[in-house]
């Protein structure tokens, strides 16, 4: 698939212009239906639809393991910006209030909607339980490098990219979009119905860290968290409820470390 497309453009220099093309990042909607019914619409970067949807549900509470779905695919094989969900019975049943709340619950497009969702958000998600270490020189190192895996940014200088690594940081997927939100939903999404999430431990991102940022790598179990930006303050008291580490780079050389020092080696 294509992933930029040419536009024409005028470089503007002080006196003088030039026509020139430049490379745009895609950007289409992706509709999320659940039981036949739309839950939720996302501008995303098209690719990776299927791993996407489930990376979403998965973060959104609607599964817990690959087996709460029971069909996961496009709605038309000629549309790949629809992608259907059907659930298993007994999750339909234990998730049915979440599931009539559809367009409110989408916390990853349209940020926090007020009190009521951050305590939601601490009775939803389990502290990340393992007590994994990395070495905090060799996850910087990552860190820096993680432009060598963003191809589409290298192209449209508008990408954002995430990328997962396991304890030995071996590097077991990257996925890149216009947005931030979905970019980890791919990469989780991949991971997951691959059945190899529980490899994951370390989550290298090119962003800033909002809290809901923080709620998707501890629905997948991830205790580590690398960006390039700074957290939000929200995010930070998530990840140090939740135990998980939170850093980014530091302005000059090094890195912040926000939360969760026990887990860096140093």
């Amino acid at each position: 698939m294509e992933t930029s497309s040419k536009h024409p453009i005028l470089h503007w220099d002080n006196n003088s212009s030039t026509p020139s093309d430049h490379k745009l990042i895609p950007e289409e909607p992706l509709s999320i239906h659940i039981e036949g019914k739309p839950y939720s619409v996302i501008m995303r970067t098209p690719g990776d639809e299927l791993a996407h949807a489930a990376g979403f549900c998965l973060a959104e509470g609607i599964v817990d393991t690959l087996k709460d779905i029971n069909t996961l695919s496009f709605c038309d094989d000629m549309d790949s910006n629809v992608v259907t969900i059907t659930l298993e019975e007994s999750r339909k049943e234990k998730i049915s209030d979440l599931l009539k709340r559809r367009g409110y619950i989408s916390q990853s497009s349209c940020g926090i909607c007020g009190k009521e969702i951050v305590d939601e958000l601490y009775q939803m998600i389990q502290p990340v339980s393992d007590e994994t270490k990395v070495d905090a020189n060799i996850a910087f190192d990552l860190l820096e490098s993680l432009s060598l895996h963003q191809p589409l940014r290298e192209k449209t200088l508008a990408s954002h990219a995430a990328a997962l690594y396991s304890e030995n940081f071996e590097l077991l997927s990257v996925a890149e979009d216009v947005g931030r939100h979905n970019a980890l939903d791919k990469v989780i999404g991949k991971l997951f119905l691959g059945r190899t999430l529980h490899k994951a431990s370390l989550l290298v991102l090119s962003s800033r860290v909002s809290y809901e940022l923080v709620q998707k790598a501890a629905r997948a179990n991830i205790p580590i968290i690398f960006a390039i930006s700074r957290p939000t303050s929200l995010a930070v008291e998530l990840a140090s409820n939740l135990n998980i580490a939170l850093a980014c780079l530091a302005q000059n050389s090094g890195l912040l470390i926000f939360s969760g020092v026990h887990r860096l080696k140093q």
